[in-house]
């Protein structure tokens, strides 16, 4: 079965980087684009950034750009998010998604706390 494992998340400083990554097992990880999505308290959940199967084509939410990098390793089944001068906006519930025959499917998530 899919199984998406989220990890990386931490309390940073603003301005601090993280790496998150999603472990991904039970399908063809290399057939299909992926994407981060965050979901604050009390807010939708929204999507961050997405990769096309061979991750040469990427898409950023306006609010990460410049900031936060999606990339993966097609031999390690594994997708990251890189993000760099993180804000205190950025804190959130990070998850890996995979759209699949028309059905979704998500991690269990990994938090970003981003404070002083």
């Amino acid at each position: 079965q899919v199984q998406l494992v989220e990890s990386g998340g931490a309390l940073v400083q603003p301005g601090g980087s993280l790496r998150l990554s999603c472990a991904a097992s039970g399908f063809t990880f290399s057939i299909y684009w992926m994407s981060w999505y965050r979901q604050a308290p009390g807010k939708e959940r929204d999507m961050v950034a997405t990769i096309s199967n061979t991750g040469i084509t990427t898409n950023y939410a306006d609010s990460v750009k410049g900031r936060f990098t999606i990339s993966r390793d097609n031999a390690k089944n594994t997708m990251y998010l890189q993000m760099n001068d993180l804000k205190p906006e950025d804190t959130a519930a990070y998850y890996c998604k995979l759209r699949m025959r028309g059905n979704d499917y998500w991690g269990q998530g990994t938090q970003v706390t981003v404070s002083s």
